[in-house]
């Protein structure tokens, strides 16, 4: 590992919470197991986004309480419920319970920590002082949630289908169990909550930059819900279904050797542009999409659009750290989660119906439309994007540190 990356690692307690890779792919075991147990996949799809809603809604409640109170004294008890209406969803899918007992505990699954939040917050904890460090640490998280990107499905699909159909969503329920329970045990690296102060009423989201960030990740998180719901499709049209999980770490891929390179950089100027640029870079890199003739020219296509994915994640949690005051810096973070999440629902079920209309090809307009809307809306909301006020000092701070250093 290149010494960027040794150094972040070289904190303190950093790399007992950063070792721990768990990420939101609940959805993608639900998905297989109800379409398994009931061969209805139009349920399954209204479960899984039935639990992305119910998480936009919940999560940002819950990392706000965080915020307020601390990870430790929140987090268990939240994915203590969350756990208790996951086992509800199993045993009511598993004896066929009415449906509507299905939807009743999806949504109550929806308080599921945000995981990627809170580790973030710790690494902003750490390296806040540090612009360098922290966008070190940020892009080696990113790489993080593509590995789970890759593996995750893989794991939770080929354990449905060879075992029992609940077994994916079970071991990730066991997963998330595990993970917080080791997260929260590390009491050296957890932000320090701001129960009372100045910042500490109303929500992140009154923020203006942090709703454009939120506003644009809709868009981007439909970008992504349509890319994978199209390309399943496309590949079997080309009578290789089983193909479309390797063409899909392929887009992980991409993402993921950008984020490494993109963590090594010491990049200057402003956050804010090179933001809207690499929004534009992802919508430019769905034009291809728009062209595809077989699964080869697919996975190059993908991969070269990956390559955009990981950079602009990156920079939007840098962004989302200027933008929020550090009393609110874990729900702002979690906001950013929520806009993807709601966009991935948006994105899958448009797809779904514009395949069953017109076929596979025709599915790749919708990512190139998310892709047109999450440009315009980086575009004007360009002028939005401002700090917080009392990040503009400490962002100041910081570059005058720098400075010194690069001179001596």
């Amino acid at each position: 590992m290149s010494s960027p990356y040794r150094a972040i690692f070289a904190a303190p307690g950093a790399k007992g919470f950063a070792c721990l890779c768990i990420r939101d792919r609940m959805s993608i075991g639900i998905v297989t197991m109800v379409s398994q147990l009931t061969g209805r996949y139009g349920l399954a799809g209204a479960l899984s986004a039935t639990l992305a809603l119910s998480a936009a809604v919940l999560g940002p409640q819950v990392s706000r309480l965080v915020d307020r109170h601390g990870q430790r004294r929140v987090l268990r008890p939240a994915t203590a419920a969350a756990l208790v209406a996951l086992a509800g969803l199993l045993v009511s899918a598993h004896q066929r319970w009415p449906d509507w007992t299905l939807f009743v505990f999806a949504a109550a699954a929806g308080c599921v920590p945000s995981v990627g939040s809170m580790v973030r917050a710790r690494w902003a904890a750490i390296y806040g002082g540090s612009p360098r460090d922290l966008h070190t640490a940020y892009a080696a998280e990113s790489v993080i949630d593509e590995v789970v990107f890759i593996v995750g499905p893989i794991l939770s699909i080929g354990l449905s289908m060879s075992w029992f159909p609940e077994a994916g969503p079970l071991l990730a329920a066991c997963f998330l169990a595990v993970g917080i329970m080791w997260l929260t045990a590390q009491r050296a690296t957890e932000p320090v909550p701001h129960p009372r102060g100045e910042h500490s009423d109303g929500s992140a989201l009154r923020s203006p930059g942090l709703q454009v960030l939120v506003g644009v990740f809709v868009a981007t998180g439909a970008l992504f819900g349509a890319v994978e719901v199209v390309t399943v499709a496309f590949a079997e049209d080309q009578g290789h279904k089983a193909a479309a999980s390797v063409v899909l770490a392929v887009y992980a891929l991409g993402s993921g050797l950008a984020g490494v390179v993109f963590g090594l950089l010491h990049l200057k100027g402003d956050a804010a542009r090179r933001w809207v640029v690499g929004v534009c870079a992802m919508a430019v890199s769905m034009i291809p999409l728009q062209l595809v003739g077989n699964l080869p020219f697919l996975a190059v296509a993908l991969f070269v659009a990956g390559l955009a994915i990981a950079p602009t994640m990156v920079t939007t949690m840098a962004l989302v750290e200027q933008y929020v005051p550090r009393a609110k810096l874990t729900e702002g973070m979690t906001w950013t989660s929520t806009g993807l999440a709601v966009g991935v629902a948006l994105g899958s079920s448009a797809a779904g119906w514009v395949v069953d209309a017109a076929g596979a090809r025709a599915g790749y307009a919708v990512p190139g439309a998310a892709g047109l809307l999450a440009a315009a809306g980086a575009f004007l909301g360009y002028r939005r994007l401002r700090p917080a006020p009392e990040r503009v000092g400490v962002r100041a701070h910081a570059g005058d540190d720098e400075d010194e250093q690069c001179m001596a």
